[in-house]
């Protein structure tokens, strides 16, 4: 029997390495992974396959059994070939390389020579732009209306260092609903050589003027490089953002504008935790940047982040107090994604809200303020200030804006399951209610969430003399799934009177989808019908659409004059002669 412990333990270790490269990357595993391949390789050195025996009366004339070679080397049966067996020390040798390529990749791949440039908030009147350009202590930022006009000085970035090389500047006095485009130079005007060609953006709408017309933005999280891992050669590649590229330049009718990333852009501590230091944070996100797939999404759209608990370790709950590894792990994401946002609502804070065209949105901070769970459910995941920041956005926007947007690293509903009753909204439902209740009192009200790694839309019931709230939740855009399981309950329990007064259940799935590495949701908001706006959402799951559904919004009134229909390019150009920039109007 002993000769077949290679063939178990090589077995087991096949098995758990194809789980952690293929299926998910469990830190549950990580040690299991070395320990079953040297087992392996003892059990091969010290249990050989014996000689056959030698012929005698009852098996003279019965020829030998030759294992079959193709199922000697899938299933490491027991061979007295050493061809067959050096074949199987081969192949499982690379697979153990395999997993220590993906593991170590995190700690080695320091990308310190990453150059990158990208759109973060986008106003009516003025951009953010983040670069990093290693070594330049100060750079230009050039840019002009689209292929109409020389380059214009933009703002200085200024390099240190300290900042990772890497600034946050913001270009003014722009146009609204206008294309433009920038370069990096140095302080005399020279460009540089990257980007390799001038990075398009577009500003935000009037907000005062609702023109007819439709746009797009998409949304997901969580990505790691390489995953599901394809070889060396792919260390870099996030397959999801290849997906996403090629369906952005394939469905280019309707603009889309902007992309929403909800948390988990870094995993920390996956499959080992990198430390509390803000280098090996940083590296993190120059190896992300540096990604050739990740950059044919940054270098053509704005994208606008919040951070969920891997960018700073699983399941972090802050507490208001900032218990490391907070701060490292801020700091890093401050300098490649934070500063680039909209502006915060408060100082310091990392949640923000913005509007484009009739949408408005909210981005909530769904971890710094949370405390842990409490039996009665009356803990706080937002804190005092971030909720009544909330409620007052909801009471400003009411009147103005067909589609309220809450954007929730968590998923507001309690349906997931596993873990998700401890780690989302499902905790907290005393503050989760007060949320509810706020959502439902206005037309239009629609959660974004990611983290689950599956997908699902949920609808709020409203009840008598509420509004009907719709969560859609999409995730991963490059990371694991975990196949044939079912990790949602179709309904609540509990129920509600309907607008029909039939009694309905107070959340109920209206779609679930939990296959796929790479999920995202575009969503569509279309105003030419004032009377009716519609969000058309289409979810794709490895890049083939999967479901669509429409939300209704809120009916807009009568536009007011707004500066973009007043003002036409050739006044523009006289203004901007004269010194009148778009900001003073506003």
């Amino acid at each position: 029997m002993l000769t077949f412990a290679p063939t178990v333990t090589s077995s087991l270790f096949r098995l758990l390495a194809y789980v952690f490269l293929q299926i998910i990357p469990s830190r549950l595993i990580r040690f299991a992974i070395p320990a079953f391949y040297a087992t392996y390789l003892l059990a091969t050195w010290l249990f050989p396959v014996p000689p056959p025996r030698a012929p005698n009366e009852k098996n003279k004339g019965v020829p030998a059994r030759r294992p079959n070679p193709l199922a000697t080397l899938l299933l490491s049966l027991p061979t007295q070939s050493r061809a067959l067996t050096a074949a199987n020390v081969l192949i499982n040798t690379l697979l153990f390389a395999a997993v220590l390529d993906f593991a170590a990749s995190p700690f080695f791949d320091t990308a310190n020579d990453l150059v990158f440039t990208r759109v973060g908030a986008v106003y009516p009147d003025s951009v953010k732009v983040v670069a990093r350009y290693p070594d330049h202590s100060a750079l230009r930022v050039l840019y002009r209306e689209v292929a109409t006009e020389p380059w214009k000085d933009g703002p200085d970035l200024h390099l240190t260092p300290d900042s990772d090389w890497a600034a946050t500047a913001r270009i003014d006095n722009l146009w609204p609903s206008t294309p433009y485009e920038y370069v990096l130079a140095t302080a005399n005007r020279t460009v540089l050589p990257s980007p390799a060609a001038p990075i398009p953006f577009r500003t935000a709408p009037d907000p005062r003027l609702h023109t007819a017309g439709s746009f797009r933005f998409v949304a997901s999280s969580c990505t790691v490089p390489n995953f599901p891992y394809r070889g060396p050669h792919h260390r870099r590649s996030i397959h999801g953002f290849d997906l996403l590229a090629d369906y952005l330049a394939a469905n280019d009718t309707v603009p889309t504008e902007f992309m929403l990333f909800l948390g988990d852009f870094i995993y920390a501590d996956v499959p080992f935790y990198v430390g509390d230091d803000e280098e090996a944070y940083r590296r993190l996100y120059r190896r992300n940047y540096q990604s050739p797939s990740y950059r044919r999404v940054y270098e053509r759209l704005p994208v606008f982040h919040a951070y969920d608990d891997h960018e700073f370790i699983d399941n972090y709950a802050g507490n208001s107090a900032d218990p490391p590894p907070f701060g490292n792990g801020a700091a890093a994401y401050d300098v490649y994604a934070g500063s680039a946002n909209p502006d915060p609502l408060a100082p310091g804070a990392s949640y923000y809200a913005f509007a484009h065209g009739a949408a408005a949105f909210f981005v909530l901070d769904t971890r710094r303020y949370r405390a842990g769970p409490t039996p009665e459910g009356d803990g706080t995941m937002l804190g005092a200030a971030q909720l009544e920041a909330l409620e007052g956005w909801l009471n400003e926007v009411n009147e103005t804006a067909a589609f309220k947007v809450v954007v929730s690293s968590v998923p507001l509903t309690e349906l997931f399951t596993y873990d998700a009753k401890i780690d989302t909204w499902a905790a907290y439902p005393v503050e989760k209610a007060r949320v509810l209740r706020a959502l439902q009192n206005v037309k239009g009200a629609v959660v974004i969430s990611g983290d689950r790694h599956q997908f699902a839309a949920v609808e709020f019931a409203p009840g008598t003399g509420r509004e009907r709230v719709v969560e859609v939740s999409t995730s991963p855009l490059s990371m694991f799934y975990i196949p044939l399981v079912s990790g949602i309950e179709r309904a609540t329990a509990d129920a509600v009177e309907g607008v029909d007064g039939a009694q309905v259940p107070r959340e109920r799935v209206l779609e679930y989808i939990s296959r796929g590495n790479a999920k995202w949701s575009a969503f569509e908001v279309d105003t030419r019908d004032a009377a009716r706006p519609v969000m058309r959402v289409e979810t794709v799951i490895d890049g083939v659409p999967a479901y669509h559904m429409e939300i209704e919004g809120m009916p807009l009134r009568a536009p007011a004059a707004g500066l973009g229909a007043l003002v036409s390019v050739n006044v523009r150009g006289l203004f901007d002669r004269v010194g009148l920039g778009p900001r003073r109007w506003f």
